[in-house]
């Protein structure tokens, strides 16, 4: 293999994340990020949970969890309300429509890819690791403030 065939298919991973992105926005109405905060709420016990564990879930900063949760909201998908414990709080709330969206959702190349990974022998997972290390290093990008969720909302690719 190349220096050529491994940027080759570093693009192809990037540009293959990006057309799924698009695809479901097309098809779902939502992005990526979107349908993943639609699917922890519906895990979550009566489908409520708060931003902060949202952000967590996510691994996305405060400002980004704000915006998705604006638009999850504004199309009928959550709905916040205050916590009867604590007023001071809001939870968010995982509507009748936010459930048929998930149900009517595809698997996700994120999903795909975790059950392939996990499926794996773990000395052949400890050689991606280890792979997957060695890149970011060389790339310089082992800084970068990134969520585990694979997504091109925030930095989108053409």
């Amino acid at each position: 293999m190349t220096i050529i065939d491994i940027l080759i298919k570093l693009r192809k991973i990037v540009r293959s994340v990006n057309l799924e992105s698009k695809q479901v926005e097309k098809e779902q109405g939502v992005s990526i990020p979107q349908l993943l905060c639609l699917q922890f709420l519906a895990e979550q016990k009566d489908f409520k949970a708060n931003a902060t564990q949202l952000k967590d879930f996510l691994n996305l900063n405060a400002s980004t969890i704000s915006g998705i949760l604006r638009r999850l909201e504004k199309k009928g998908l959550v709905a916040k309300l205050p916590k009867a414990s604590d007023k001071r709080i809001t939870l968010l709330l995982l509507t009748t429509n936010g459930m048929k969206l998930i149900k009517s959702a595809p698997i996700t190349f994120q999903q795909k890819l975790s059950e392939k990974l996990q499926a794996l022998p773990p000395e052949k997972l400890q050689t991606i690791i280890d792979g997957i290390d060695i890149l970011t290093n060389i790339m310089e990008v082992d800084k970068v403030d990134a969520s585990p969720i694979i997504t091109s909302e925030e930095y989108p690719i053409n």
